[in-house]
């Protein structure tokens, strides 16, 4: 470390896009400070990925014993929400210690309250100035608020994730991830739930036809969906809630959850007045990560980016951080193919090339397979939705893959290492799989 400054690295959040290359870059020798206003982790570990899956564990289970119903006796039971909510508790509680317990084992200081930057070295924390030769905005995204008249009466995915009782009746704003992912949960828990979407398109970056039939099994299960809502104003009633919304319709909840989006954490940061470049998407970036201001770098959800905003590319970026600001490389960011999914029930998940890409273009061949009707480890499971479409290029090379079923997650993750490295056909012959298993049943399809 320089004695000019307080730090070599000082980082504005303690997300993914933090701890990630901030433990390493520390075990380096280099001296790093975190600030961090709420709990460490950040959203993933906290009102995120980690807490959602909690919640969905049975959810998933409840579901596998739906198609394979005829084989067992008695009825299907409901989700308690109580109970899964404690669950839940007992899963995630222990992880903002246990991360900053992590990072403090090796020398990283982590400062509790809330950073804004003073010029490109300063950043003032609880009314003290912290200096550093680089400082990492990883700050993430927070829940975008529908701005309606009567806003303040709707909750976000926070305070979902957080609910000690489940309301009989729920009312869903948006049918991106979350709102649909927390439909699935909400329903198996015995909630009647209902999604009103923005258009008339669900989880818009999967493949449509996949995505229809996600939306066909939850209008079985008996979540309604109400297309092109256009909703204007939230009212509370003797008995609950009222969105409006349409041409002077109405609907009766008992709770309404806002899932519109995330919005990038740069308010009151003092991004503007040290000259930081940054619009409604996230914080403007090079390939190095670096913003408009030299020494100010960021990572994460926070950037203005075409990466999926996902932990996975937070985890990455910060990665690459520790490697540039250590001379490790001197190359700009050349990320991997990403994958991403979406766990509802059944999941849908993809990586690489989409089929909407692949179809009209003469440099792909798309093989699609109907996984439900052909395939028996399928039928083992007695899935009724399983469909999987593979991109090839001229060169016969795996470069796309997208699935929906209730294994849609363990197949794209089994297949990314293909679409990354690119084996050969020799290669791809000395990769020998459990049996049975997904991992051998996808490998044996390429």
């Amino acid at each position: 470390m320089t004695a000019k400054y307080d730090y070599d690295v000082l980082y504005l959040g303690a997300g993914h896009g933090t701890f990630d290359g901030a433990v390493p870059l520390a075990q380096k020798g280099f001296k790093i400070g975190v600030v961090e206003a709420d709990k460490m982790g950040g959203t993933c570990p906290n009102w995120g990925c980690n807490a959602k899956i909690a919640l969905d564990a049975p959810v998933l289970i409840r579901h596998q014993q739906q198609n394979m119903s005829d084989l067992f006796e008695g009825e299907l039971p409901k989700v308690n929400w109580e109970n899964n909510m404690k669950h839940k508790h007992d899963v995630i509680d222990a992880l903002p210690d246990m991360i900053e317990g992590l990072v403090q084992s090796v020398g990283i200081d982590v400062i509790h309250g809330f950073g804004q930057l003073k010029d490109g070295h300063t950043v003032q924390v609880n009314g003290e100035e912290k200096t550093a030769e680089k400082i990492v905005i990883a700050t993430g995204l927070h829940p975008h608020k529908l701005m309606v008249d009567g806003h303040e009466l709707a909750h976000d995915s926070q305070e979902f994730l957080a609910l000690d009782e489940l309301p009989e009746d729920i009312t869903i704003i948006g049918s991106g991830y979350i709102g649909m992912e927390f439909a699935s949960i909400a329903q198996a828990a015995g909630a009647n739930v209902t999604v009103m979407m923005s258009h008339d398109i669900v989880l818009r970056n999967f493949y449509q036809p996949y995505v229809t039939l996600i939306v066909d099994q939850m209008k079985k299960e008996g979540i309604q969906f109400i297309e092109n809502a256009n909703v204007s104003a939230f009212e509370q009633t003797t008995s609950g809630y009222v969105v409006k919304y349409g041409d002077n319709q109405e609907h009766a909840t008992k709770w309404i959850l806002d899932a519109t989006g995330r919005t990038p954490n740069v308010e009151n940061m003092g991004l503007e007045e040290v000259g930081v470049d940054y619009d409604q998407t996230g914080i403007k970036v090079n390939g190095y990560l670096q913003t408009s201001v030299d020494s100010i770098y960021a990572s994460g959800d926070v950037i203005s980016s075409s990466q999926p905003k996902l932990t996975p590319t937070a985890a990455f970026e910060s990665a690459y951080l520790t490697q540039l600001f250590s001379r490790e490389t001197s190359k700009e960011i050349d990320f991997p193919a990403v994958a991403s999914v979406t766990f509802t029930t059944p999941r849908i998940a993809q990586v690489g090339v989409s089929v909407d890409e692949a179809k009209d273009n003469p440099d792909y061949r798309v093989v699609e397979s109907d996984l439900a009707q052909t395939n028996w480890y399928y039928q083992a499971f007695k899935e009724p939705i399983a469909k999987r479409s593979l991109v090839f290029d001229k060169n016969n090379q795996l470069v796309g893959a997208t699935e929906v079923s209730q294994k849609a997650d363990d197949v794209i993750n089994a297949l990314v290492p293909i679409i990354e490295l690119k084996p050969t056909k020799e290669q791809l012959g000395r990769m020998i799989h459990l049996f049975p298993s997904i991992a051998s049943d996808v490998f044996s399809s390429l």
